[in-house]
């Protein structure tokens, strides 16, 4: 069985269940709504929420003959804690990058020093 993190972008890896994800960032709503933009089967789309069942980013109920899906945030916030660390990474390599450059700035003889170098020689 995957780890929680890998199920979950395996999960986010499919742009249909992204799109239900996003419908259902909006409130619970039936599979059967859920189903309507989608020109897929009805038991294609069970199987996509299914995946985001397994992935703990939905949950599914029951209430008489209503079968509402709700989002399950929680995966995502491991998604996003998981690209938060490399975005600080990233960030601090192009800080160090920024330095990097203001020092050879700083060094680097300036256009007018250049001319004035050549008319000396």
């Amino acid at each position: 069985m995957p780890d929680h993190l890998s199920a979950t972008f395996a999960a986010l890896a499919d742009p249909t269940r992204r799109a239900i994800l996003a419908r259902l960032a909006l409130g619970e709503t039936s599979v059967t709504e859920l189903a309507e933009p989608f020109e897929m089967s009805m038991p294609a789309i069970s199987k996509h929420l299914k995946v985001l069942e397994h992935a703990g980013l939905i949950s599914r109920g029951r209430e008489a003959q209503w079968r509402p899906c709700r989002l399950e945030a929680a995966p995502l916030k491991d998604i996003a804690g998981w690209v938060d660390y490399y975005r600080r990474f990233w960030e601090e390599s192009f800080d160090r990058l920024d330095d990097y450059l203001r020092k050879l700035q700083a060094t680097a003889p300036k256009p007018q020093e250049k001319k004035n170098a050549r008319k000396h020689r």
